[in-house]
């Protein structure tokens, strides 16, 4: 008689309330002027870099086809008025 395989259920792990895993974000310390307030992070390639955007931390433009990087708070940013466009180098410095 042939042996039958049996999978063991797959286990899930939770997602983060935020559903920031899901998306491709992270949760990091925000910038200095937020006192550490923890934001959630992501990373735009430049293919779908189609706008241009300001940067907060040096007010240059980020033209449309240049990688950067969105943020917004964790806690009070769900609307998309509070998602800031950075450039990385600057993001790094922050």
């Amino acid at each position: 008689m042939p042996r039958r395989n049996r999978r063991k259920p797959q286990q899930s792990r939770p997602l983060p309330e935020d559903g920031s895993t899901f998306f491709g974000s992270q949760t990091v310390e925000g910038p200095r002027w937020t006192h550490g307030e923890p934001h959630i992070m992501r990373h735009i390639g430049s293919a779908r870099a189609q706008k241009y955007y300001i940067c907060p931390e040096c007010n240059q433009n980020i033209p449309p086809g240049v990688a950067h990087i969105v943020a917004w708070p964790r806690d009070t940013g769900r609307q998309g008025d509070d998602r800031r466009h950075w450039h990385r180098h600057c993001w790094e410095r922050r």
